[in-house]
């Protein structure tokens, strides 16, 4: 028992050694945990290397074939760590790779097909124009913009309503187009979705339909249909009085996730519908690196990793299991 406990002991010191020599392998991490996103959301990258982490630098090979480091065309290299807004073009294959040549595990990242709106805007007056794209990487042929009316229609640009040109459809609004709004290929993947409201009224609120990221600056305007003289409106969220502004507009300089809800604006000229604003995280924190060393390799290789290393070590090492094993024989 004293023997065992013994060993364990030593090959713990061992893996110790082994890592304060600067041995060993790289991890790649990724925050949040999964291989899927869309466009826009971020993601950290982390290369957690046993010992020093110099010298390691994340590398990536597209689905387009482009490969390329961390900082160069893409990402924001923080420490061991990139950070990444993504775009479908960036999905393939990410790994950490040593100057001499060492590789991490690799990872996959799928950025998915991504449904944008032209103008950016949830509200619109009758007959308005507004162009909804479906953003895929390679060949988007196969998706098709689809739509889920407040009437409980569901039906396919081209079909009744829009003009299909390329990956986009142009709407030409009437209130029956109010609805959801998606890209599905035809194996049934889906793209993010957006609601539209088409009102007949004398007010919209113009709000962004996609989301927005934590920081930026929004402006949310009380739109009137003609040239009124009275510009003044009335900000309201989830239901509740923000503020009134005599310039019909207000801006939030800094959003936060405690903004995100239900906001409407009003006038002398009438109410907007109601419409909700998205807000999206900045972007994951880098991930730490390990404060414990980790044991990632087999006892063979470690033991000749310390007879290079540190040979003293290694012989004092055995000469303690020796006088353990003839005191235990005594």
């Amino acid at each position: 028992m004293k023997l065992t406990l013994l060993c364990w002991q030593l090959l713990l010191l061992s893996s110790l050694v082994y890592s304060s020599l600067g041995q060993g392998g790289a991890s790649l991490s990724v925050s949040p945990d999964r291989s899927q996103f869309f466009k826009y959301e971020s993601v950290s990258l982390s290369c957690e290397v046993q010992g020093k982490s110099a010298g390691w630098r994340l590398k990536r090979n597209t689905v387009s074939g482009e490969r390329s480091d961390c900082g160069r065309k893409w990402g924001k290299s923080q420490g061991s760590s990139c950070i990444m807004s993504l775009i479908p073009s960036h999905s393939g294959k990410y790994w950490c790779e040593s100057g001499s040549g060492e590789h991490s595990n690799a990872v996959n990242i799928t950025v998915h097909a991504f449904l944008s709106v032209s103008p950016d805007r949830s509200q619109f007056f009758k007959y308005e124009s507004v162009s909804l794209s479906c953003e895929v990487q390679g060949n988007s042929a196969g998706w098709i913009l689809k739509r889920y009316t407040v009437s409980g229609e569901r039906s396919d640009c081209g079909g009744n309503w829009g003009k299909q040109q390329g990956s986009s459809c142009n709407v030409s609004l009437t209130p029956s187009h109010s609805g959801k709004y998606w890209c599905e290929s035809g194996s049934g993947e889906h793209s993010n979705a957006v609601n539209i409201t088409v009102h007949a009224g004398a007010v919209i609120l113009e709000s962004p339909a996609l989301p927005v990221t934590e920081g930026d600056s929004v402006t949310l305007r009380c739109r009137h249909q003609g040239t009124p003289s009275d510009l003044t409106a009335v900000f309201y969220k989830d239901g509740s009085l923000i503020r009134a502004e005599s310039s019909g507009e207000m801006t939030i300089p800094a959003v936060s996730k405690s903004d995100e809800g239900f906001y409407k604006c009003s006038s002398s000229k009438g109410e907007s519908p109601e419409s909700w604003m998205t807000v999206t995280d900045a972007g994951p924190s880098p991930i730490p690196s390990p404060s414990v060393p980790v044991l990632s390799m087999s006892l063979p290789r470690l033991l000749c990793s310390l007879l290079v290393g540190s040979p003293y070590l290694l012989v004092t090492i055995i000469l303690l299991v020796k006088g353990c094993r003839s005191r235990t024989q005594g």
